[in-house]
Parts: C-alpha cells; sequence; structure tokens
C-alpha cells in the first residue's frame, strides 16, 4: 500500500503555504502522520447536515474535503449527486487544491454533467446522476464537494459511515440532524463507543463527530467493515415515499403499509392467463408439485431485466403488465409468480432481501431495507423460497445469493422477519470417484465421476449451458490449472433439479505425469482435487477471523501403476481434527500394482477470535503439505 511522505522540505513549504491565510487548511502537509500511514485518502472535514421540515421535506447538505495521496484514492473523493423526479439538486460546486493548498480547478453547477444513473441493463428508470470527471495531474490533491438537494421522500433518511471503508484516514467527520417540528425519530449507533464517537445531541438535533482515525487496512478473511466500523441507522415513524404517506416503527406495520400500499391491486392476471394456469396443474393436488409447474411456466415466459420506476423503485410492475410483456426485476417477477399462485392457490408472500453479499435484514430497526425481492411459500415450518429473477435455478433453490439470512416477509397482516434457507458446511458436498491408470512413460489416463450438491451445485450447474471448447477451457484453465499437460478426452453432464445434483462424468489424459529416474517412479497422489489454499500471514493479527462458507470434499480413487513397478511402501493414514474442520487421508494397497486413495475434507463455516487466525493458518499449511504429498515406487527386481 502507497503511503504519503513527506519531503525534508516540508518546514520551508509550511512557511510558504502559511502565507495565503485560509487556503493553508486545504495544504495536504498539515495532515497528522500519524493518520496517513496505510492510507489512500484522509477524510478532512466532512459533514452531512440535514433538516427534516415535515413528513414530506427533507433538505440534505454535504460539505467533504477528502485530500487524495495516490491513485487508490480517487474512489473516495467521488463529485457526484443523485436525484430523481422527487428530488432535486439545488447547489453543487467543487474545488480542486494542490499539495500546498493552492487552488487549481473549479466546478460550478453548470460544469457537472448530467446523465442517468443505471446502467444498459435497466429498462427504464427516474434515477439520474449530476457529476465531473476530474482526471488528477498529480498527487497528493484535496477536493471540496458542496451539495444540496431537497426532497418530499423521508423514507431513506441518509445514515452515517464516516470511516468510509478502508484506507482512509479521517481527521473530522460530523452528522448533523436537525428536526424542528419535532417528529419521532429513530436511530441506531452501531460500534460508536469502540470508536469513540461524540454524541453531542439534543432534544430537536441529532450531532455526532467523529475525529483522528487512522486508516485501517484489510485482513483476509475477517468480517465486513460495515460490521465493527462505526454506523449510524435514521428513520422517522412518519414518513413519505414518491407521495405515498405511511407510518411504521416497527417491522410488522412496515410490512403492513407495504403490502397495502405497494402491492395491493397488482396482482390482477387476464382470463387467458387464469385459464393457461389452471389447465396447467389440472389433476395436480399437492400445493409444492403445484408450485413446481407454475413456477416452470414463469421461468419459461420471462426474463429479468432492471425497471427502477414506481413509488421510489420500490413498487413492483403490475402482474398483467409483466405477463403482457414477458420481463421484469426482481419486484416484478417475484408479484407476478405470487399472482400466478394465487390463481391455482397456493400462498405465498413477497419478500424484501439483502442480495450477494450476506447480510440481515436489522430485524430491530423497522425501514426501507433490503435490495432485492424473492418468495416466500410457507411449508409447515420448512418455507420454500423461490429465486424469481432466474431462469435456470431449480426450484426452491436460492444458492449462495440470497441463502442465511433474516427477510422480510410481507403478508396482508403485516411484517414478518424470517431466516432464508442455510447451506451449512457438510451441505456443501462434492464427492469424486474415480480411476487413475499410469503407463511406463509416467503418463496417466483417468475417467471420475464429480458430484455436487449445496453450493458445490451452485459452483457448476450453470456449465451445462457451456460449449464443448468452454468445458475443456474451464476443467484446463480453472479446475485443474495446476496440472500441465491436462487434456480433456470426454465430459458428460448431468443436472438433476429435482434433487438439486449436478454430476460431471470426465475421461482425461496428462502426459509426463510422474517424473522417472533409474529406479523410482515418482508422482503426486493427488491429481484432481488440489486444495493448496494456505491464508496471509500476519505478524499480528487485529481483526476476527471469519470463514465464510463451509464445505466438504471427499474423494476415492483407485490408482493402477505400471507393471514393471511394485507398490513398496505406501503412507501412513493421516487425520487432523480442529474447531475449523477436519481433514483425512488413507491409502490402502489392494495388490501389488494398485492402491486405493481417500481423501475427506472439511472446512467448517464461522466467526472466530484473531487469535484463532494462526491456528487456522496452520491448519490450512498441513493441509497443503498433504495435498501435494508424492509416492515414489520403485521398479521390480528381475
Amino acid at each position: 500500500m502507497k503511503k504519503f511522505i513527506y519531503h525534508t522540505i516540508f518546514v520551508s513549504l509550511f512557511s510558504i503555504i502559511s502565507t495565503f491565510g485560509q487556503k493553508e487548511d486545504y495544504s495536504a502537509f498539515l495532515i497528522p502522520p500519524e493518520l496517513t500511514e496505510n492510507a489512500n485518502a484522509i477524510v478532512r472535514n466532512n459533514s452531512i447536515e440535514i433538516t427534516i421540515e415535515d413528513v414530506d421535506k427533507m433538505v440534505v447538505n454535504r460539505r467533504e474535503v477528502v485530500t487524495v495521496l495516490n491513485k487508490l484514492g480517487n474512489v473516495d473523493a467521488r463529485i457526484s449527486e443523485s436525484y430523481d423526479n422527487d428530488t432535486k439538486v439545488t447547489n453543487l460546486s467543487a474545488i480542486i487544491y494542490d499539495a500546498s493548498g493552492k487552488k487549481i480547478k473549479k466546478y460550478r453547477e453548470g460544469d457537472f454533467l448530467d446523465v442517468s444513473a443505471v446502467s444498459g441493463g435497466t429498462l427504464y428508470s427516474d434515477a439520474r446522476i449530476k457529476y465531473v470527471d476530474y482526471t488528477p495531474v498529480s498527487y497528493p490533491y484535496t477536493l471540496v464537494f458542496e451539495s444540496e438537494y431537497k426532497t418530499s421522500s423521508t423514507g431513506f433518511i441518509p445514515g452515517w459511515f464516516p470511516t468510509k471503508g478502508y484506507y482512509v484516514g479521517v481527521q473530522k467527520s460530523t452528522y448533523i440532524l436537525h428536526n424542528p417540528k419535532e417528529i419521532e425519530i429513530r436511530t441506531k449507533k452501531l460500534n460508536f463507543k469502540e470508536f469513540g464517537v461524540k454524541d453531542i445531541s439534543s432534544n430537536k438535533n441529532l450531532q455526532y463527530v467523529f475525529e483522528n482515525q487512522a486508516a485501517i487496512k484489510p485482513e483476509a478473511l475477517s468480517i465486513p467493515s460495515i460490521e465493527f466500523m462505526p454506523f449510524l441507522k435514521v428513520a422517522i415513524n412518519n414518513f413519505t415515499l414518491k407521495g405515498v404517506k405511511g407510518t411504521a416503527s416497527n417491522w410488522k406495520e412496515f410490512g403492513k403499509w407495504e403490502h397495502d400500499f405497494l402491492l395491493h391491486g397488482r396482482d390482477v392476471l387476464d382470463e387467458t392467463t387464469i385459464s393457461t394456469i389452471k389447465n396447467l396443474v389440472k389433476g395436480v393436488e399437492n400445493p409444492i408439485e403445484k408450485a413446481k409447474i407454475v413456477y416452470q411456466f414463469m421461468q419459461n415466459k420471462t426474463r429479468y431485466i432492471s425497471v427502477q420506476v414506481g413509488i421510489g423503485g420500490w413498487e413492483p410492475i403490475a402482474a398483467n403488465e409483466v405477463d403482457k410483456v414477458g420481463y421484469g426485476d426482481c419486484k416484478g417477477l417475484t408479484n407476478y409468480t405470487k399472482a400466478l399462485l394465487d390463481v391455482v392457490g397456493v400462498t405465498s408472500y413477497y419478500t424484501l432481501v439483502y442480495a450477494k453479499q450476506k447480510r440481515n435484514i436489522d430485524k430491530e430497526f423497522a425501514s426501507f431495507q433490503g435490495n432485492h425481492a424473492i418468495l416466500n411459500i410457507p411449508n409447515n415450518g420448512n418455507d420454500i423460497w423461490l429465486e424469481c429473477t432466474s431462469q435456470i435455478k431449480p426450484f426452491g433453490f436460492l444458492g449462495d445469493f440470497t441463502d442465511d439470512r433474516n427477510v422480510l416477509v410481507v403478508t396482508p397482516e403485516g411484517g414478518v422477519i424470517k431466516r432464508t434457507t442455510s447451506y451449512k458446511n457438510e451441505t456443501n458436498v462434492q464427492t469424486t470417484k474415480g480411476v487413475i491408470q499410469f503407463d511406463i512413460n509416467g503418463n496417466l489416463k483417468a475417467s471420475l465421476q464429480r458430484v455436487s450438491k449445496g453450493l458445490q451445485y451452485e459452483d457448476k450447474f450453470r456449465i451445462e449451458n457451456y460449449t464443448q471448447e468452454e468445458l475443456v477451457k474451464n476443467y484446463k484453465s480453472d479446475v485443474w490449472s495446476y496440472n500441465n499437460n491436462l487434456e480433456i478426452e470426454d465430459v458428460s453432464l448431468h443436472n438433476d433439479k429435482e434433487n438439486i445434483v449436478f454430476t460431471e462424468d470426465i475421461k482425461a489424459e496428462i502426459n509426463n505425469y510422474a517424473t522417472i529416474n533409474d529406479s523410482e517412479f515418482l508422482f503426486r497422489v493427488n491429481v484432481f482435487n488440489r486444495n493448496s489454499f494456505v491464508p496471509k500471514r500476519y505478524r499480528t493479527r487485529k481483526l476476527p477471523l471469519k470463514i465464510g462458507r463451509g464445505y466438504k470434499d471427499v474423494d476415492a480413487f483407485e490408482i493402477k501403476i505400471p507393471e514393471a513397478y511394485v507398490l513398496d511402501m505406501l503412507p501412513k493414514e493421516k487425520e487432523i481434527s480442529t474447531k475449523f474442520g477436519n481433514y483425512k487421508i488413507s491409502f490402502t494397497k489392494i495388490n501389488d500394482t494398485t492402491f486405493r486413495y481417500e481423501k475427506t475434507l472439511l472446512i467448517k463455516e464461522g466467526v472466530y477470535t484473531k487469535e484463532d487466525y494462526n491456528l487456522y493458518r496452520n491448519f490450512r499449511r498441513s493441509i497443503a503439505k498433504y495435498e501435494n504429498l508424492r509416492i515414489a515406487i520403485i521398479k521390480k527386481k528381475v
């Protein structure tokens, strides 16, 4: 990581810049040295000031003073402000200063570009962004950015994440919220005490100050920054979203509002579709079997495309519109699937969730949360969850996109916090069996079968749609990239969506795999599932260890050596058991030219203390050692 270097001419430079009066505030040379260690950027003096004038009137002022120390810090000095049809930007300006604090560039509001805030994958949206694309001419430089916007939507009150993330030092950051009408406000303060955040709030105002925080470096296999850095959540009980007023102090009330004002009446389908769906399930009594038929119908008929309109992007497209055009976003497709299930008498509920990074809906703090929608089907305590944006995922399989997290299930009676299906440890299993035959020249031929379940299924099932060329590349460049001279002779795939099992039958060859000398035939015994991962070494670990996903690998290979050689002695069985998982390998002689190699590796997900990190690293080092174990066999005596 690059660090800001204080030159020996600091004293003379300081003498020069001090003559410029107020401009010296922006000199990079005034930053305390202890804040620049490990930093790409320094927050000099950021502030966000919010005034809630009424339940449908909010003004937000931002002022950011950020010194960028190197090119990696540019991401922390973005010059932009977002808006939509409900939000008006009333002030924009940006000034760039060089290392000494001299002004080198000024941008007024008319200099900002105004573009759509969404990608080409979005069909339509009213979200826009005004921005400046500044290209630095040298480092360090300082940005002073000021903006103001007014909005009638108070459902989303800006929160506060003063550290901005990793590699950012903070001199000062302030959060102020004015509440002249004393509207009831709820807050949740996370990790304030641990980071010494000052609370100087009054009856009508919130005010927090964060100062003098050195940059934090990320560490491998650790918890997300949002879980241990200071973070403020803010919400009001009486709010407005795109002209629709709501009241919610808890999740039951919030879910009730969501159902009544965003979902109600958007489940209507035309008679032709209703008739089609009823005919599809004719004679089927089991509700889950009906749901499978409906889900398949939805997957075949629709495709995903982002749509960010309709009450702030939170209201789904009406079901009959999705049915007509054949596409929708996560909200529209989930609502459409729910409407189809209603037709056949299967109860289901629209559900809000954080997708991708595993993150919970905060069950203790009701507010607008989540970035994705899925569908919940109650099933006698064994709920089924449907991902409605995928045309290829099996029924009831979420994968790692939305698994194992708290979600908000929206029912007519109100919101309910539930937890999605989890795929833990042994559930994510890959079983590999095969036969390996060596010839006298050290070449091998192999026939093997890999069977994957759980999240290991998730990792592989998409290759079903690969071309032959893509399949070969997948095995040679990704799965077994450590094997030189690998050739894939044949591949047969079977995707069992009913049981969510993916099977690969593979025939492969590797030339010159074994090393041969006058008396020995030497080779690594683990050919097709070598796990050599060793975590990075830290002299002083500062953050907890997090193993995000557990899994299990089970291997069994029959290995045949050339007739000219004989198995003299096989390695002993080795077993390692720790709190992080288990590892076991064993060797069984079948006859003079054949032995059986078996391996089991189990890694357990979990959060462990920082002191446990070295223990886990030692565990993985031991595994890597045995994963690369070589066997030497000797020639038969003539």
